[in-house]
């Protein structure tokens, strides 16, 4: 996980700043949305859990926000070492686009 953190793109290291990126090995059910678009063969491979830099307030706690990477789903879609390598780095920069507040339309890949 720290070689993906490390080889993000530059416009994501200010992101990582008070968000915790962890390691779940399935997503909860109640995660799941049925019409989400971003499911890759149906698999949910992470989230992001907090409110986007673009809509904070002055009253935002500063808790840190998450992003939960999920470990099996990963291994169920992926093939080989490096398309895990690949995926895991695809999804956190996915979510910290969320954080950043981009949509799925506006993700950098």
């Amino acid at each position: 996980m720290r070689e993906t953190i490390e080889q993000l793109p530059e416009q994501f290291h200010d992101a990582l700043e008070n968000i915790a990126i962890v390691v779940r090995e399935e997503p909860d059910l109640r995660d799941r949305d049925p019409s989400d678009r971003d499911l890759d063969g149906g698999e949910l491979l992470g989230l992001y859990y907090g409110t986007p830099l673009t809509e904070r307030g002055s009253a935002h706690t500063g808790f840190p926000d998450r992003i939960e990477i999920y470990r099996g789903p990963i291994l169920r879609t992926c093939n080989t070492t490096g398309e895990i390598v690949a995926e895991i780095r695809d999804t956190v920069i996915h979510e910290l686009g969320h954080h950043m507040g981009l949509s799925d339309d506006n993700m950098p890949y």
